[in-house]
C-alpha cells in the first residue's frame, strides 16, 4: 500500500531535474467504458512541480454522469475540471480528487505531500499554485475527501446555519454525511440524516447526527439539505422543512430533469429552495475568501480520523476500467472508492 503518512517515502526527496517521465491516466472513451491511456510528461516548467499520486478518489454522482455520457451540451465549458484534456462528452480525462508527493519542482515543495484538483493519473505536471500542501495530522489517503469537504463547507455558508438549528440531510452519501458532520459540531443543532440504506445509521451517528429512514423524516426543520439526486429526495426535503425554512440542493442531475412538488407545504409554508454549487464561494463569504482559502480550511476539517469511514474501500489503479462499470452502475451502493496507487 502506498504510504499514507504526511512525509516523503525513502528517496523521494531527490530531484530527477530535466527527465521526461511516462504517466498513465485514467480516460472516459465511450458510455460505460474506460481506458488507461500512456502519455509522456515533459519535465516541470519554472512554476510547475511533479507528483508522483498516491492516491485519488472517484466522485461517485459526478463521475457517473461523465461516464455514462449524461453530461448536457449546455454544461460542457461549466463542468470542465481543472487540469481536464479533452472534452465532453468523449474522450475525456476526468477526476478532481487527487494526492501525492512532490518529486520534482521548488525545494519548498519536494518532499511534500500535496493535494490537487486532477484527474485521475499516477504521475503528473501541475502549476505550483494548484498543488495544496496537506496540513499536520491529514493523511494523504483522507484528503481525497478535500474537495467533497470544500462543497459541503460552501453548503453551509449558502445555508446560513448557526447554532442551535434544526438541521436534516436527505442523502447519506459522501458529500451528505460530511454536511452533517459539520453541522453536529455548531453548538446546540439537532441534526438528523435521511436515507433508504438502513445500514448507514452507525456511520451517521458515529458523525454526531441522528439516522432516519424516509417514514420516520422530521418535520419543522430549520434548514435542509438535499444530496440524493433523486425528486423522491427533493420533495422529502421540501416536507422537512419548517414554516419559512430554507431547503438547500446540492443534488447536480446532469441532463436529467425532476418533478418537485412545489404546491401543498411549499407555498403554504412559505419555503425557500435554493441551488449550492462549489464552483464559486458562497456569496456570503466571496469577498474575502479565495478559492485557496477555502480549500486550506476545507483540509483542516479533515483532520478527524473518524472521517476515515466515508472512505471503506480501494482499488488499485490498474484495476480502475474494469471496475468502474459496477462502481458506477445506477443504484451502485458505497461511499467514495478510494484509487490506490
Amino acid at each position: 500500500m502506498a504510504n499514507t503518512k504526511n512525509e516523503a517515502p525513502s528517496g523521494a526527496r531527490r530531484r530527477s531535474v530535466g527527465r521526461k517521465a511516462v504517466a498513465r491516466a485514467l480516460w472516459y472513451v465511450a458510455p460505460g467504458k474506460a481506458e488507461l491511456k500512456t502519455e509522456q510528461l515533459a519535465p516541470p516548467m519554472p512554476g510547475e512541480a511533479r507528483v508522483r499520486t498516491s492516491y485519488s478518489a472517484i466522485s461517485r454522482g459526478t463521475e457517473r454522469l461523465v461516464f455514462s455520457g449524461a453530461v448536457g451540451p449546455s454544461e460542457w465549458n461549466r463542468m470542465a475540471c481543472p487540469m481536464q484534456t479533452g472534452r465532453f462528452p468523449f474522450p475525456v480525462k476526468y477526476g478532481y480528487c487527487a494526492t501525492g508527493i512532490v518529486d520534482e519542482g521548488p525545494d519548498v515543495l519536494v518532499g511534500r505531500p500535496v493535494f490537487a484538483l486532477h484527474p485521475h493519473q499516477d504521475i503528473f505536471v501541475a502549476p505550483v499554485e494548484r498543488l495544496c500542501p496537506l496540513p499536520d495530522g491529514l493523511e494523504p489517503r483522507r484528503a481525497t475527501l478535500a474537495a467533497n469537504m470544500e462543497t459541503a463547507l460552501n453548503a453551509h455558508w449558502d445555508a446560513g446555519t448557526g447554532p442551535g438549528d434544526s438541521i436534516v440531510v436527505v442523502g447519506a452519501g459522501v458529500v451528505g454525511l460530511l454536511v452533517a458532520y459539520i453541522a453536529a459540531r455548531l453548538p446546540g443543532t439537532e441534526v438528523t440524516v435521511i436515507d433508504v440504506a438502513a445500514e448507514r445509521h452507525r456511520l451517521v451517528e458515529a458523525l454526531g447526527a441522528t439516522f432516519a429512514l424516509p417514514d420516520h423524516a422530521p418535520n419543522g426543520a430549520d434548514v435542509v439539505f438535499h444530496t440524493s439526486v433523486s425528486a423522491a429526495g427533493l420533495n422529502a426535503a421540501i416536507r422537512a422543512a419548517g414554516r419559512e425554512g430554507t431547503i438547500v440542493e446540492l443534488s447536480w442531475y446532469g441532463d436529467r430533469e425532476t418533478s418537485v412538488a412545489l404546491g401543498d407545504a411549499f407555498h403554504s409554508q412559505r419555503l425557500k429552495l435554493i441551488s449550492s454549487q462549489v464552483g464559486m464561494v458562497s456569496g456570503s463569504r466571496r469577498e474575502r475568501w479565495s478559492y485557496r482559502r477555502r480549500l486550506e480550511k476545507a483540509m483542516q476539517l479533515l483532520t478527524d480520523p473518524i472521517l476515515d469511514a466515508l472512505l471503506p474501500e480501494d482499488i488499485a489503479f490498474d484495476e480502475l476500467p474494469a471496475r468502474l462499470p459496477a462502481l458506477l452502475a445506477p443504484g451502485a451502493a458505497g461511499l467514495a472508492p478510494v484509487v490506490r496507487y
